[in-house]
């Protein structure tokens, strides 16, 4: 590709998945505003792990798994499961705090930007289905929390003012972290 294709491709994307292919173009600003949500769910999630760390009763994920998830969820079996569970509700009684807490440090830093966004929006998938509430429609606040997790991490969000970009361009004797590990980039960006 020459230099001007390059520069006139700038800000553009595009997708094939089953045959379907989307493109698109970005506005200048996009970047702006996809740091934005970097920081608006990091610092979301962080702050919900460190209260729940750091509060006067230790924080139990039994009550909720047991006595909050609606019986229409399709997922209280599991969820009931999961409480009763003696050894699985001690696990996410950590797990969910102190996942929240890295996921969130792991966005405002903006490293292992794709990663912490994974389980962001696996949470947030757990949390739609714990929480479940169609009486507005199948669209929910956590739902929505999962779109943005998953378009923080396909957007690369960490590589804007975030740490990833300096860690993806990491030298191993001329050859960048990245292209020596290319399977990085799933947990990087």
């Amino acid at each position: 590709m020459a230099t001007n294709d390059i520069k006139t491709r700038v800000n553009e994307f595009e997708s094939t998945i089953g045959g379907v292919t989307v493109n698109g173009k970005a506005h200048s600003l996009s970047a702006w505003f996809v740091l934005a949500l970097r920081l608006m769910m990091g610092y979301a999630f962080a702050y919900s792990g460190f209260t729940k760390i750091t509060a006067a009763e230790p924080f139990s994920a039994t009550g909720y798994l047991m006595n909050a998830v609606p019986a229409e969820s399709p997922l209280v079996g599991l969820f009931h499961w999961m409480g009763s569970t003696p050894w699985f509700a001690d696990f996410l009684s950590v797990a969910v705090p102190w996942g929240e807490l890295l996921i969130g440090l792991g966005l405002l830093v903006g490293a292992l930007t794709r990663l912490a966004a994974f389980f962001g929006a696996f949470m947030m998938l757990m949390f739609y289905f714990g929480n479940w509430d169609v009486a507005h429609g199948l669209i929910n606040g956590d739902f929505a929390y999962m779109l943005v997790f998953l378009s923080v991490a396909a957007f690369g969000a960490g590589r804007i003012l975030g740490l990833d970009a300096i860690i993806e361009q990491y030298d191993l004797g001329g050859e960048t972290l990245v292209e020596k590990y290319p399977k990085l980039r799933y947990v990087l960006g």
